[in-house]
């Protein structure tokens, strides 16, 4: 969800003009469409007893007295998202009929943009980023959630009782939060180090356990194969990134990282870790273990050299790739076998992904439907609800065999994923899903793909996450101009330390120095002063 610095202040400029617009919007009726309530209309059913839906998490069905028509802004190709199956089953169970305004990926932020400075909001939206958020959300033009717990079991169950840090992390500095969380969407394991098992096990090498048998396995690929470099790598500069879980340097906001032991945040590029990682990559690139275009390679090249036979047998990459690359070449060698392997480094772990995440900043607008749409969000947030939005309608659009969801009207669609859903049904919208049920086909992995999870699963390999910190405007901002020049000098340096044989201890402590009149300092100050502020509100 990372954007440049330029779109980011531009998107702020244009909110911090609007806001005055927008509350005047907001005031009396409210800047959303009203409830719908047309002189034939009918009161919604009453549902009788939860059973058919299965846990709501204490809310009753329906979750209106009178129909109500709510608006909501979503992502999607589909024009026809209000006749979807979606649409009719959650007017069916809660009274509330949506009406969407789906806009492409590409045209969506353009959209938001014209539409908040038009200050007629959605009922229900996503896309501002957390600052602009709470700026609005102070000036009432949309709903503080804490203010509505009484009639939001679900939310209080998740976001208050069992995670009482989302709102310090997320809302503003008085304690109201704008924002409704995303939760159980990630998958455990979706990156990591892959490897040719097939060659592995033709030259008689074990796949490695720790950092000195990646290294020596590397060295017999390199033996059996000279002209090869065993690894190669096509992100450029976030290799860095991706190793530094296995160093104890990595984090969500890498470079800079939570020290779990010292309790205070540090910049990585500056660690004797990042060191020491440093030191074993310009030992590969020494022995050419590491192919010399880490930093510059690009996708076909580094597809070609993965798929061939003998040039590259080690990467780092998402875990689709174990099957797709075999997919790619499976005529011509039926014997390609690329699998997940362990993490490296001295703390043996790889990357932990949130089980709860701000990604999508989905905000309800401050009017007359607030309430119907904090309740059918709280809805979608219970079991039932992240059923009905990420699998459809048991018995109706799929069954349960074993764990997963099968879907007998699709037999025979070769490989049904949540595009699939989304055209058919409109699940998986992006900014109406807001929890998951891990039956759902996007967790059905193949054979690869669940051994690479049940492999840090089962040992354990994660790398502990980092606090959400909260940040000022003030902090925000120095953040964004210190670390975009600052990150680009540490990617410098690194490649320059790994490629060139005179660079050493002299450059290393040369380069500390010059991080922080660049403001490492200054920015490990700011991330530190935002922990007291989360650990005094914890307490």
């Amino acid at each position: 969800m990372r954007r440049p610095k330029s779109w980011f202040l531009f998107r702020m400029a244009i909110v911090l003009t609007m806001i005055a617009s927008m509350l005047a919007a907001c005031s009396g009726r409210g800047g959303g469409t009203a409830p719908e309530m047309g002189d034939g209309q009918e009161a919604a059913p009453a549902v009788v007893g939860l059973a058919p839906y299965g846990d709501t998490g204490g809310l009753t069905l329906p979750l209106v007295h009178k129909p109500t028509t709510i608006t909501w802004m979503v992502v999607s190709e589909k024009t026809n998202l209000n006749d979807s199956l979606l649409a009719k089953e959650i007017e069916k169970r809660t009274g509330i009929k949506i009406n969407f305004q789906a806009y492409s990926a590409s045209t969506y932020n353009d959209k938001l943009k014209v539409t908040v400075a038009s200050g007629k909001l959605p009922d229900i939206f996503h896309g501002l980023t957390p600052s602009e958020l709470k700026k609005i959300g102070k000036q009432k033009a949309v709903v503080a959630i804490n203010d509505h717990l009484d009639m939001l079991p679900n939310f209080k169950r998740m976001y208050v009782d069992e995670n009482p840090w989302v709102i310090p992390s997320y809302g503003d500095e008085a304690g109201n939060i704008y924002t409704w969380p995303v939760a159980n969407i990630n998958r455990d394991v979706n990156h990591g180090y892959l490897y040719r098992k097939d060659i592995f096990d033709e030259q008689g090498i074990k796949e490695w356990t720790n950092t000195e048998e990646f290294y020596q396995a590397l060295k017999k690929l390199k033996e059996a194969y000279p002209d090869s470099y065993p690894y190669a790598s096509k992100t450029k500069e976030n290799i860095f990134r991706d190793w530094a879980y296995g160093w104890g340097i990595g984090g969500a906001n890498y470079p800079v990282y939570y020290d779990e032991a010292a309790k205070v945040w540090k910049y990585a590029t500056v660690q004797p870790e990042h060191k020491d990682m440093l030191d074993f990559m310009k030992k590969l690139y020494k022995e050419e273990l590491l192919d010399p275009e880490f930093m510059t390679d690009t996708d076909d090249s580094w597809t070609a050299k993965m798929t061939s036979g003998n040039k590259s047998f080690v990467t780092y990459d998402w875990i689709g790739r174990l099957d797709l690359f075999y997919n790619q070449v499976k005529d011509q060698n039926p014997n390609y076998d690329l699998r997940y392997g362990n993490p490296i480094g001295p703390t043996g772990n790889g990357k932990t992904l949130e089980s709860i995440t701000n990604g999508f900043s989905i905000a309800v607008a401050n009017n007359d439907n607030k309430e119907a749409a904090l309740k059918l969000l709280d809805y979608l947030t219970s079991p039932s609800g992240a059923t009905l939005v990420t699998m459809g309608v048991e018995g109706e659009t799929f069954r349960i065999e074993g764990d997963k969801a099968i879907y007998p009207e699709l037999a025979d669609v070769p490989l049904v994923d949540i595009s699939v859903l989304e055209d058919r049904y409109g699940l998986w919208l992006q900014g109406l899903y807001i929890n998951a049920d891990k039956r759902s086909v996007y967790f059905n992995y193949t054979e690869k793909e669940q051994e690479a999870q049940n492999k840090l699963l089962d040992g354990n390999k994660f790398e502990q996450l980092d606090p959400v910190l909260n940040f000022t405007d003030d902090e925000t901002y120095a953040i964004a101009e210190i670390q975009t020049s600052l990150k680009k000098m540490a990617d410098e340096f690194n490649a320059k330390y790994i490629l060139n044989k005179d660079y050493g201890d002299m450059q290393w402590q040369q380069w500390q120095v010059q991080a922080e009149k660049q403001g490492a300092k200054q920015i490990v100050d700011i991330f530190n002063a935002a922990q007291k502020r989360l650990d005094k509100a914890a307490n």
